[in-house]
């Protein structure tokens, strides 16, 4: 089924905001102090690239091929890194880089679950859902990588 030219529009939009994930986490990634967060930024990176190649399949109406790793938040474990003993100032920056990226995925995930409705196809709604659960399991694994550092 072909996409309305409203849904096409809302399919550009999400694309645009995966853009900025990958950039923000190439980024971070960058950026970052500790290595095991670069890790991550690097890994969710990915994960927001097969988004995006997702949603060029939607665009080009080959929802039935879609098919990428599945980030479960609950298999992630991160190792602690700051300590006591570390240099806070490594810390705070890490941290202000995890809070960002918390609230960026947050906000990702409110466009998806705002747009999913919008559309007829139950297997592109399927396809927006699954983004959206990964976008909410990126954020938790962050938190998770601020827990386990004492960034909470």
């Amino acid at each position: 089924m072909a996409l309305t030219q409203k849904e096409e529009s809302l399919i550009k939009d999400l694309q645009d905001q995966e853009k900025l994930c990958i950039d923000k986490y190439n980024y971070y990634a960058e950026a970052a102090k500790d290595q095991e967060l670069k890790n991550l930024f690097n890994r969710l990176k990915t994960n927001e690239q097969d988004h995006f190649n997702a949603l060029s399949q939607i665009l080009n109406n080959e929802t039935s091929s879609i098919n990428y790793e599945r980030l479960n938040a609950s298999q992630y474990s991160p190792q602690a890194t700051y300590d006591t003993t570390c240099n806070a100032a490594d810390k705070e920056h890490d941290k202000f880089l995890c809070t960002d990226c918390i609230a960026t995925e947050k906000y990702v995930s409110s466009a998806y679950n705002n747009d999913l409705f919008q559309f007829a196809s139950t297997n592109v709604r399927e396809a927006l859902n699954h983004i959206q659960t990964d976008e909410q399991n990126h954020a938790e694994m962050i938190y998770k990588y601020k827990s386990t550092n004492g960034m909470s």
